[in-house]
């Protein structure tokens, strides 16, 4: 995830494959906003 030009890594709250992007790259997002969906 990039903010302010600076790029942050995050983790996902359990292990899983992504199934869905919620969001295009590029894409303002809110905190707490889902980015995908985990199988």
């Amino acid at each position: 995830v990039e903010a302010m030009k600076v790029f942050n890594q995050i983790t996902a709250p359990r292990a899983g494959t992504v199934k869905r992007v919620l969001v295009t790259s590029g894409t303002p997002v809110e905190f707490g906003e889902p980015l995908l969906i985990l199988e």
